[in-house]
């Protein structure tokens, strides 16, 4: 937990603190938020350790002003991972909303089962809500 800390307070306060300019789109980032992730696609239930499995979630983003930043990839217990995404907004005028997926590479050191918690946003009472998958590691 100590190391989630670690790395939450200096994102955080960067995030907070300043805005960046992208010159490739020209439009300034206004902000970073975390965002649901809607869906997740892992390919199958177990694997061999530490081979490489690739897993994919999905979100909507408004295109054009919306784009995804990073994941915050926090190792809860030995086999437990909560996963968080966050998407960046510019400044630049919306379009449609479209569905995006990333790619997370999970490549597990040590045989066991692991169980992925991936943020699905909050419910009516403000508590978090999670899409649960589990992978056996042989």
């Amino acid at each position: 937990m100590k190391k989630t800390t670690l790395f939450a307070i200096p994102l955080l306060a960067a995030l907070f603190l300043t805005s960046c300019k992208d010159d490739r789109m020209g439009d300034e980032v206004k902000s970073i938020d975390p965002v649901k992730i809607d869906s997740v696609n892992i390919p199958k239930d177990s694997m061999a350790v530490t081979s490489i499995m690739k897993i994919w979630t999905y979100s909507n983003l408004q295109s054009k002003c919306e784009g995804f930043y990073g994941y915050d990839y926090i190792h809860v217990d030995e086999f437990t991972r909560n996963v968080t995404s966050y998407k960046f907004k510019t400044d630049a005028q919306c379009g449609d909303q479209v569905t995006r997926y990333q790619e997370i590479r999970f490549q597990p050191q040590k045989v066991g089962n692991y169980t992925f918690k991936f943020w699905n946003g909050k419910d009516s009472g403000g508590q978090n809500v999670w899409i649960q998958k589990n992978i056996k590691v042989y």
